[in-house]
């Protein structure tokens, strides 16, 4: 197996499934003996990426802007520098400043580009360069068929489903936080104790589906006094007063002692062991939906709207979690036969991170079709 140079490129490392993407794919290239390189305007998660045996470069390919076509010729001298066999776009601006850069090298020496769409994008030639990859990475058949609807110019031949994963030795079956972290988390939210944890997490936006949230634990509540509501996510200084909006909606609905707001947690893993159901209700679909994956591998069940990536994964981990779109009634029915069992069939095994970073790594080593 040929020894590579791998140049991924994102406009940022803070947080978020893209980042901790890049992360799996260049610890599973170090791993393999392969030279793993991110560009990036830098963040909190480069210490560990370096850490983990990565290099990285720090450039400006994050600005939405007309500047960032400043980027292109310092993108193509690294390019020129660095010699990597592959440049891996995930993002949309940096996917246009390497394509642009790699316009004008010269044959020989222009490294192969790889893109994986993560999102389903408004549809524009500015979204279309995710799909100029000469290989074209979709996180989950809803990406695939998203692609094959909206740019019918992209062959369908390069278009490669690679699903993402979690590692089960981080997520594993049945996991037990410490006896220290519990000690914590009952003395900092003392109305869980005893209560039937129902859990919402992700970023606090329109999307993902508070007031479907709300209507649930309000009949829930008619039926069953015990449940509690957990909402778990960080919120972006511009989205503060859609969060005090939901606050008020709580006070509103007489829910305040019945649903608790975590803020955002970096011990997610911890909270699901804890919460007897994760929710999924977002509004419009996933692309994939890693946290419900996270939750699934520990045991926790998931109930959600079937739609999306989060669909896919319901339909083929836990179908019993996977409520019609929209449905109310259906929820509720899938939520109450949830809390009812005692034993959860959960398979998860089907998207493991083993599998996802070894599909990528082949696709770098595959010599795609280019017509």
């Amino acid at each position: 197996m040929k020894k590579l140079t791998v140049l991924q490129t994102l406009p940022a490392l803070h947080s978020g499934g893209v980042e901790r993407g890049t992360l799996e794919i260049a610890r599973a290239l170090v791993a393999a003996g392969h030279r793993s390189i991110v560009a990036s305007n830098g963040g909190r998660l480069v210490d560990q990426l370096v850490r983990e045996g990565s290099e990285h470069i720090q450039i400006p390919v994050h600005r939405k802007s007309l500047a960032s076509l400043f980027q292109i010729r310092p993108f193509r001298r690294l390019l020129r520098e660095l010699k990597p066999d592959i440049v891996h776009a995930r993002s949309r601006i940096p996917a246009w400043i390497a394509w642009l850069a790699l316009r004008r090298m010269h044959p020989s020496t222009r490294p192969r580009f790889i893109t994986t769409v993560h999102g389903l994008y408004s549809v524009s030639p500015y979204s279309a360069i995710m799909t100029k990859g000469e290989v074209v990475i979709a996180v989950s058949e809803t990406v695939r068929e998203y692609i094959l609807t909206n740019y019918p110019s992209c062959p369908p031949e390069r278009i490669k489903l690679i699903y993402r994963g979690v590692d089960p030795e981080e997520f594993p079956r049945g996991y037990q936080p410490s006896a220290q972290w519990l000690a914590k988390w009952k003395q900092d939210y003392p109305q869980l104790i005893g209560k039937k944890v129902l859990c919402l997490p992700g970023r606090i936006t329109r999307l993902k589906g508070h007031e479907d949230f709300f209507s649930l634990l309000l009949k829930m509540k008619s039926q069953d006094s015990a449940v509690h509501g957990l909402i778990v996510g960080g919120v972006e200084e511009k989205k503060r007063p859609y969060l005090a909006e939901l606050q008020a909606r709580v006070a509103e609905l007489g829910l305040s002692s019945d649903i608790t707001f975590t803020g955002l947690r970096s011990d997610i893993r911890e909270v699901f062991s804890q919460c007897d159901i994760v929710l999924s209700l977002s509004t419009q679909p996933e692309t994939f939906g890693r946290t419900v994956l996270e939750a699934l591998s520990i045991g926790t069940p998931v109930v959600g709207w079937s739609h999306g990536g989060v669909g896919e994964i319901l339909n083929a981990c836990y179908p019993t979690g996977a409520a019609q779109l929209n449905n109310q009634p259906d929820l509720q029915l899938k939520l109450i036969k949830t809390l009812s069992m005692k034993d959860h069939c959960i398979n998860a095994k089907s998207f493991s991170l083993k599998n996802m970073c070894a599909l990528t790594l082949d696709a770098y080593q595959q010599r795609p079709i280019t017509n």
